[in-house]
């Protein structure tokens, strides 16, 4: 296992010198690695050596943080073929057959449940309803509860969407329906 390097400095070489004659001269015998590692720690200042490594451990951590992780890649055939299930003013025309399908659309069902409010299950059908055509809010809203998109009581009376971000395809086909939907002439359809 590669050894963690660990730079150490005292501001006053006399200081240190004295407080490691003294901690030396109350030792009766030859000190062992660990405890000469906490005497020079506490010279420099700090508790112990567990207090200097981790002071030098967060340190290194603000000069070199870690790189930002890459953009997440989008699939913009899969959004688009996923968008063709919904009408122009954004409501979802039938239940994808296949599985990534659904849980894009279910992403678009999340995104127009209010955050941080509590909704009777007849609040949810009920915006579940306007959002679809096929008429079955029960499976759209089992759905939303499978997938951890929005939480329930035990006796399925109030319903919370859950707060997280959305995958980089889910914000994507909630972005274009979105924008299908504030378009002048879907209002009119």
């Amino acid at each position: 296992m590669p050894r963690t390097t660990f730079p150490f400095a005292a501001h006053d070489v006399s200081i240190l010198a004295r407080s490691l004659s003294r901690e030396l001269e109350a030792l009766s015998q030859k000190p062992s690695h660990v405890q000469m590692l906490n005497m020079l720690a506490r010279s420099a200042g700090y508790q112990n050596y567990q207090h200097f490594r981790a002071q030098a451990q967060a340190q290194d951590r603000l000069d070199h943080p870690p790189a930002l992780p890459a953009p997440a890649v989008v699939d913009f055939r899969r959004v688009e073929r996923t968008a063709r299930h919904f009408t122009p003013s954004g409501q979802l025309i039938r239940w994808p057959p296949k599985a990534h399908q659904r849980l894009l659309c279910l992403w678009v069902l999340w995104s127009v449940v209010p955050p941080a409010q509590v909704l009777t299950e007849a609040q949810i059908n009920e915006r579940l309803t306007a959002e679809h055509l096929f008429g079955d809010h029960a499976l759209l809203r089992r759905a939303l509860f499978d997938q951890g998109l929005v939480t329930r009581t035990p006796d399925c009376r109030q319903y919370r969407r859950l707060e997280q971000p959305p995958p980089a395809e889910a914000a994507a086909l909630i972005r274009h329906i979105r924008l299908r939907r504030d378009a002048p002439d879907s209002k009119s359809r």
